[in-house]
């Protein structure tokens, strides 16, 4: 009979992980397999919420074996390194070319990669009160107290801009019933300080948009009323991969006069997994040329216009295989089989006589806002999102609205490209048996609420 030594055991039949903790405190003296580290940290990752179920969060969690292929074919390639990877930076300006294309830019633009939305937030909003400097000096008013105005209803990286970049900002309260703002909001905040307006195309909360064509409106009477020129920026975070393929007739892009900027997450909607985004400006005059910087250490001279550096070009070959392979028509097919099962799920749910579904019939995100109707004190939103994770293991998030809709509390459910009709009716099903088991026990405890967050990914 063959007998073996601890660690020959472990090296044969399996790895010493399974019987010792895993790393944690202090780095390890010594190091392992490359079989045992890939174990150890699989291993770790099986504990993960499964991604198919995963309704909470915005950010693409499938792509094609061909997308996947290139990817990771592709992760040694610096993207900032334009000396070395030339082609890199042409695929990233096609992108930007084709997306100022799909936003209507009127001519001659500019733009760029960044890590996400937050990071396209930022350079966009950084523009926007450099161009301000620029009006204030050329009218020899003050630059000491920018303002920036924007919705309750913005993601929090705004605010973040705001406290970064020492702007103040103008934040319009939301009310029960009202979940985005128009140009009655932002009217009474402007003034020679603004230095402009963020709208929110497919908000976070509910998945509608601002009334910007009416926000528009209003800039230009204030243009013409008060020789102020503040311009818009459209948070299409979400939205600008969706509302040009479902309603491609709506106006809210650089067809409208006072749309300078525009951000789009390409992880989310793009259909591409994290991290990537994109900034489009209008016309090239409306980046603050001060705003690049220009360095020649990597081999070349090259204009950085980034808050990062070195990061992976593998995510702008991913959005470029995208474009390429779906075109305005697969784009269309698959936002419009997400949009279909949307609207099958809240058919479902509004059938159960429980749930109130928030901004039916809207222009919205492929997504379900939804909360309790009246009459089901005894739990709520928090108790149904807890339950169907412990049940079923859905990642349904249960939140209040930001102020002044504090007092309202919502579920989101983001119908995505790999959620099949079968899925609803599974999800509908799942969400009914979680109602009953918490009719028979009447909630759940604070510390299982906790442990249910929502999921934005900028």
């Amino acid at each position: 009979m063959t007998t073996f030594n601890e660690a020959e055991a472990d090296a044969l039949f399996g790895n010493r992980f399974l019987t010792e903790l895993a790393p944690a405190t202090s780095f390890p003296t010594s190091g392992m397999t490359p079989t045992d580290a890939m174990r150890l940290v699989g291993e770790e990752l099986n504990l993960e919420g499964d991604p198919q179920r995963n309704l909470a969060t915005f950010v693409t969690t499938w792509m094609e074996p061909e997308a996947q292929r290139i990817i990771a074919e592709n992760l040694h390639r610096n993207f900032i390194d334009h000396a070395e990877y030339p082609i890199s930076a042409e695929i990233e300006q096609r992108c930007v070319r084709m997306l100022a294309d799909l936003f209507h830019a009127p001519g001659e633009t500019t733009g760029c990669r960044t890590q996400g939305s937050s990071e396209a937030i930022m350079l966009g909003a950084l523009s926007l009160k450099w161009k301000w400097k620029e009006r204030q000096q050329a009218a020899h008013r003050s630059t000491d107290r920018p303002n920036l105005v924007f919705g309750g209803d913005v993601h929090v990286v705004w605010e973040k801009f705001c406290r970064y970049f020492d702007v103040e900002p103008r934040i319009v309260p939301l009310a029960e019933g009202k979940y985005t703002i128009g140009p009655e909001d932002v009217e009474p905040h402007l003034d020679e300080n603004t230095i402009g307006v963020a709208a929110v195309l497919g908000t976070t909360f509910t998945g509608h948009m601002d009334d910007i064509t009416g926000i528009n409106r209003l800039l230009l009477d204030v243009k013409e009323r008060r020789d102020l020129d503040i311009p818009m920026h459209i948070d299409g975070a979400s939205g600008a991969f969706v509302w040009p393929f479902l309603y491609p007739d709506s106006m809210w892009d650089f067809q409208l006069e006072q749309v300078r900027s525009i951000n789009v997450s390409g992880h989310k909607y793009g259909l591409v997994y994290p991290g990537i985004g994109w900034l489009v400006f209008r016309d090239t005059s409306d980046l603050a040329e001060d705003l690049v910087f220009y360095e020649n250490y990597l081999g070349k001279t090259d204009a950085t216009f980034t808050l990062n550096f070195s990061t992976g070009a593998s995510m702008v070959f991913a959005q470029y295989y995208n474009f390429v392979r779906l075109g305005r028509d697969g784009y269309t097919y698959v936002m419009k089989q997400m949009q279909q099962n949307a609207r099958a799920l809240a058919a479902n749910l509004r059938a159960t006589g429980r749930f109130e579904v928030i901004g039916e019939g809207l222009e919205q995100l492929p997504l379900v806002a939804f909360r309790l109707a009246s009459g089901h004190a005894s739990y709520d939103e928090s108790d149904i999102a807890w339950q169907l994770s412990a049940e079923r293991g859905w990642m349904v998030p249960a939140y209040t609205l930001p102020p002044n809709a504090q007092e309202v509390k919502i579920m989101r459910a983001l119908v995505k490209e790999t959620m099949s009709r079968e899925q609803v009716e599974r999800l509908t099903s799942d969400i009914a048996a979680a109602c009953t088991t918490l009719d028979q026990k009447g909630g759940t405890t604070e510390a299982e609420r906790a442990q249910v967050k929502i999921g934005t990914g900028y």
